[in-house]
C-alpha cells in the first residue's frame, strides 16, 4: 500500500468513536504531558491516547463552554504528535458522525439569539482563523494524513473509484487506497485540511434535521453563516493574496502549503479522455509549482465543496434517469440548495472581482499573481458542468410547489453575475441600471445551456403548475422579469447563432475539443491557451454538458414559442380564475343566511373548497396575483415579442367566455361511448385550477361521512334511532306524504329530501343505478347531532333563563317558533311548484 508522509500507522481510521486506534510504531520514551497527569509511553506497547481519553470523558463530564476552554488549551499546549490521535475524534464530534448516528454540535441548528453563548464559542472556535483551523495547519505542517472511505462520496465519484477509474477531479489524485488484506473499502488519504473539509461539506448532507428545526431560518444558522466566512476568507474579493493566519497576536504565521501536491487541473466541461480515466494503479506525483502554493487552500475548498454539494449526477446518470423506470437517485433539500446558492453568489463576487486592465486578454501575463488565474478559471473549470447536471434533475424531479422557489432563485442567481460584481459602473437612467452591459456577453455564451434549456425545463413546469396561487404566479415573475432585462435576450439569441453556425474546419476543432491537457508540473501551465473562436466556445460548452450527440432546441425557434404562447393563455386564464374565485367568495359570505348559523338551515354537505391558497390569503393575494401574472404576461410579451392580437385569439380558442348564467364551463371534453373524457386542453385547465367539475354528493345523505363539526357517537346514536323509527312507520309516513291537502304538503317538506328528484348526475353511466334507488318518506334526525345546533340551542337556553324563562317554556316557544317557520316553508315551496307547473 502506498504511504505518504509518514507511515501508515500514523494515519487514524475512521471508526474512532469505537476505540480502535492506531499509534505510532516509536514512541518517545520520555513522560508526555497530558490532561491526566503525565503518563509514560512504552515502545513495545501500542497503547491508546490518554489525552483522546481524557476529552472524551470530559465530552460528557463538562459543559460546553469549558470543553471549549479546554480544547483551545490543548491546541495551543500539544505537539503535532499528540493532537494527530485527536484529530478525527474531534472533527467526527464537531460535525457528525458520516453515517448520521452522532449529531455532533448540530449547527445546522445552532441559532444566536435562540442559543447566544453556545452560538458565540462554536463560531469562535471554528473561525476560519480561530483554534480549530490553528490545529488543522499544525498537523499540515506534519503532512500527516487522514483515512476516509471512499463508500461516503457522492455517488459518481464512488462508482469510478470502485471500478478502479480515477475521478476527474484533481482533489481525489494521488489519494486512493487500497484496502489491506482483510480489510473493509477503499479509503482516501487526506491532508488534515482537507479532512476537515470533507467532515463539513458532508455534514449538510449526511445530518439529518431534528424535529423541531423545521421552521429555523437557514441564514440564521451557525453552518450557514460558517460558510460564509470560509467563503469570504478562502476566496477573497479583494487583493491577491489570502489572509495569514496569526498565531499570536503580532506573530502572522503563514499557513502551510501541502508537502504532496496535487495534480494539475484537468480541463472541466469537455469530454473524458483515456488520459483522463487511467486506472487508480497509475497514479503519479508531481512537483507543484511554488508559486501555487498561495491558493492551494482555494483551490481545496472550492473543490471539496463542489463535489460535496453539486456533484450528485454524472452525464450518464441524468441521461439514464429521463427512463420513466429509473430509480430515483439523490434529492437535496431545501438547505442544501440555500447553501449552494451562498456558494454561487460568492464565486461570482470572487470571480469579477478582477479589475478592468485585468480582464482584457493581454492581462493573461506571468505578471497575474496565482490567485488572479484562479479567480478566472473558478466557474467554468470546476462549477459549471456539476451545477447544470444539479439544476437538471431539481428542474426534472422536484415537486410541484412553493418550496421550488429556492431551487429558482439559486437557478437566478447564477445567471446574473453583473449583480454580485464588486464594481458596478454608474448608470444615468433607470433602463441603462437594468440593461445588461456586453461586457457579460461571453458569461452568457459560454453558459447558453444554463439560459436556453433550463428555461425550456421551467416553462415545463409552469405549464403544470396553478398559477393562481400567488406562490406560483410570483415565480413565473420572477423569471420572466430576469429574462427580459434589457440586451439579455439579445445576448442569448447572438449565443445560439454562433451554436448553430456551420462547423467549418471540424477535424481541426475535434482535436482542439478531446485532446486533454498535459500533465505538466503546474496547475496554471495545464490550463489549454485562450481560444479566440467564439463560435467554438459555444459549441464546446454545449457539446461537453450534454455530449456529441445533443439535439438543442433553440429558446427563440418555433417549439419553444409555442410552450410560451400556452404558458400565455394559461396566465390569462389564471388572471380570470382568480378574480372569479374572489368573487364567488365574496358572494357566498354575504349571501350565507342567518338562520344556518343557528342550525335551521342545510349547511354545504359536500365540504369544496378552491384548490389554491386564495381562502388563506384574502383579497390581498388576488390583488398581488394580478399583478405578478401581468407583469409577467408584459415581460413574455417583450421576450418573444407577441402582439396584443396573437393573445386575443388565443384567449378565445381557449373558451375563456363565461356562459348565460355567468359560471364558468366545463374543462374542455369531448363525448365518448361511456360519458366525458377529457382533452388534453381539458387536463391542463383542471391542473391549473382554471376550469373544474361541480361536483357534489349524490348519495344517501344519511350515509355520508361523518363531518369535522358532528359529534362522532351522537351521529351514530341518531342514525340507530331515525333507521328504528322509519322502519316501524314506513307505511304511515308514506300514506301522509301521498295526501293532497295541506297536511300532506307539510309531511313532504319534513320526510322527503329536496331537490333528489331535480339532481342531474354527471356521469351518464350510474343514471340506471341512481334511479333504481330512490328512497321513500324518512326521518332524519342527524342535525340534532352537529355543534353548531347544539350550541345554538345551549345559547337559546341561556338566553331565555336571563328573562327568567324555565326550559319546558323554552322547549315549547322553541317547538312553537320552529312550526311557524315550516308552515311559511311549507306555503312558500308549494307556491312554487303550482308556478312552475
Amino acid at each position: 500500500m502506498t504511504t505518504f508522509g509518514r507511515s501508515v500507522t500514523e494515519r487514524q481510521p475512521l471508526s474512532l468513536r469505537q476505540g480502535r486506534l492506531w499509534t505510532p510504531h516509536c514512541f518517545p520514551e520520555t513522560a508526555v504531558s497530558t490532561s491526566t497527569g503525565a503518563v509514560m509511553a512504552f515502545p513495545h506497547l501500542q497503547q491508546p491516547s490518554f489525552l483522546l481519553a481524557s476529552l472524551k470523558a470530559d465530552s460528557v463530564n463538562k459543559p460546553f463552554a469549558q470543553r471549549c476552554q479546554d480544547l483551545v488549551k490543548v491546541i495551543e499546549d500539544f505537539p503535532a504528535k499528540e493532537l494527530q490521535t485527536i484529530f478525527p475524534w474531534l472533527v467526527e464530534s464537531i460535525f457528525g458522525s458520516l453515517d448520521g448516528v452522532l449529531v455532533g454540535w448540530n449547527l445546522r441548528c445552532l441559532q444566536g439569539r435562540v442559543s447566544p453563548v453556545e452560538y458565540s464559542i462554536a463560531m469562535e472556535f471554528l473561525d476560519p482563523g480561530g483554534p480549530m483551523m490553528k490545529l488543522v495547519y499544525k498537523l499540515q505542517a506534519e503532512d500527516y494524513k487522514f483515512d476516509f472511505p471512499v463508500s461516503y462520496l457522492p455517488g459518481p465519484v464512488k462508482a469510478s473509484i470502485q471500478e478502479r477509474v480515477l475521478p476527474d477531479s484533481p482533489l481525489y489524485h494521488n489519494k486512493v487506497q487500497f484496502p489491506p488484506p482483510g480489510g473493509l473499502g477503499l479509503n482516501l488519504a487526506l491532508s488534515p485540511f482537507e479532512y476537515y473539509l470533507f467532515f463539513f461539506a458532508l455534514s449538510l448532507i449526511t445530518q439529518k434535521p431534528l424535529p423541531g428545526a423545521l421552521h429555523i431560518r437557514t441564514s440564521d444558522c451557525a453552518y450557514f453563516i460558517l460558510v460564509d466566512r470560509y467563503l469570504s476568507w478562502f476566496l477573497p474579493t479583494e487583493g491577491n493574496v489570502l489572509p495569514l493566519l496569526s498565531s499570536s497576536p503580532g506573530a502572522p504565521s503563514p499557513s502551510p502549503a501541502p508537502r504532496t501536491p496535487a495534480m494539475p487541473f484537468a480541463s472541466y466541461g469537455l469530454h473524458h479522455t483515456s488520459l483522463l480515466k487511467r486506472h487508480i494503479s497509475h497514479q503519479t506525483s508531481v512537483n507543484a509549482d511554488p508559486a501555487s502554493h498561495e491558493i492551494w487552500r482555494s483551490e481545496t475548498l472550492l473543490q471539496v465543496f463542489v463535489e460535496m454539494w453539486l456533484h450528485h449526477y454524472s452525464l450518464e446518470m441524468y441521461q439514464k434517469m429521463q427512463s420513466p423506470h429509473a430509480k430515483e437517485p439523490f434529492m437535496p433539500t431545501e438547505e442544501h440548495v440555500l447553501v449552494v446558492r451562498l456558494l454561487l453568489k460568492h464565486l461570482h463576487a470572487f470571480s469579477h472581482s478582477l479589475k478592468a486592465e485585468q480582464l482584457s486578454p493581454s492581462a493573461h501575463s506571468h505578471a497575474a499573481s496565482p490567485l488572479e488565474e484562479f479567480k478566472r478559471a473558478a466557474v467554468p473549470r470546476f462549477v459549471q458542468q456539476k451545477l447544470y447536471l444539479f439544476l437538471q434533475h431539481c428542474f426534472g424531479h422536484w415537486p410541484l410547489d412553493a418550496s421550488f422557489r429556492a431551487v429558482l432563485e439559486m437557478w437566478l442567481s447564477y445567471l446574473q453575475p453583473w449583480r454580485y460584481a464588486p464594481e458596478k459602473q454608474a448608470q444615468s437612467s433607470d433602463y441603462q441600471a437594468r440593461c445588461v452591459s456586453e461586457r457579460w456577453a461571453p458569461f452568457v455564451q459560454e453558459n447558453l445551456l444554463m439560459y436556453t434549456k433550463l428555461f425550456v425545463g421551467f416553462l415545463s413546469r409552469a405549464l403544470r403548475t396553478d398559477l393562481v396561487s400567488p406562490k406560483n404566479a410570483l415565480m413565473v415573475f420572477r423569471v420572466a422579469k430576469v429574462f427580459a432585462q434589457p440586451n439579455l435576450a439579445e445576448m442569448i439569441q447572438k449565443g445560439e447563432q454562433l451554436f448553430l453556425e456551420p462547423e467549418l474546419v471540424i477535424p481541426h476543432r475535434q482535436h482542439r475539443l478531446l485532446a486533454a491537457p498535459p500533465f505538466t508540473s503546474s496547475f496554471l501551465s495545464s490550463w489549454p491557451p485562450a481560444v479566440t473562436d467564439n463560435s467554438f466556445k459555444v459549441k464546446s460548452h454545449v457539446y461537453g454538458l450534454e455530449g456529441q450527440d445533443c439535439k438543442y432546441t433553440p429558446m427563440f425557434g418555433p417549439e419553444v414559442r409555442t410552450l410560451v404562447l400556452r404558458l400565455a393563455q394559461l396566465i390569462t386564464q389564471a388572471k380570470q380564475t382568480a378574480k372569479c374565485l374572489s368573487d364567488q367568495c365574496g358572494e357566498s359570505a354575504a349571501a350565507r343566511p342567518f338562520l344556518s348559523w343557528l342550525g335551521f338551515c342545510p349547511t354545504d354537505t359536500n365540504g369544496s373548497y378552491a384548490a389554491n391558497d386564495l381562502d388563506e390569503l384574502g383579497q390581498d393575494s388576488v390583488r398581488k396575483t394580478d399583478e405578478y401574472l401581468e407583469k409577467a404576461l408584459e415581460y413574455l410579451c417583450q421576450m418573444f415579442r407577441l402582439s396584443e392580437a396573437q393573445l386575443a385569439q388565443l384567449t378565445l380558442a381557449l373558451g375563456t367566455t363565461q356562459d348565460e348564467n355567468g359560471k364558468k364551463q366545463l374543462p374542455d371534453c369531448i363525448v365518448g361511448e361511456d360519458g366525458l373524457i377529457l382533452t388534453p386542453l381539458g387536463r391542463y385547465q383542471i391542473i391549473n385550477g382554471l376550469r373544474k367539475f361541480d361536483i357534489e354528493y349524490q348519495g344517501d345523505a344519511e350515509l355520508q361521512p361523518i363531518r369535522s363539526y358532528e359529534i362522532a357517537s351522537l351521529v351514530r346514536l341518531l342514525f340507530r334511532l331515525s333507521s328504528a323509527i322509519n322502519c316501524r312507520f314506513a307505511g304511515q309516513m308514506a300514506a301522509l306524504c301521498s295526501r293532497a291537502d295541506f297536511l300532506g304538503s307539510f309531511c313532504r317538506y319534513h320526510l322527503t329530501e329536496p331537490g333528489l328528484a331535480d339532481r342531474h348526475l354527471l356521469s351518464p353511466v350510474q343514471r340506471g343505478r341512481t334511479a333504481s334507488r330512490a328512497q321513500g318518506p324518512r326521518l332524519s334526525l342527524r342535525f340534532l347531532g352537529s355543534y353548531r345546533t347544539l350550541l345554538s340551542l345551549l345559547l337559546a337556553f341561556f338566553v331565555a333563563s336571563l328573562f327568567c324563562i324555565g326550559p319546558l317554556p323554552c322547549t315549547l316557544l322553541l317547538v312553537l317558533g320552529y312550526l311557524l317557520y315550516a308552515v311559511a316553508m311549507t306555503l312558500l315551496t308549494e307556491r312554487g311548484k303550482l308556478h312552475h307547473l
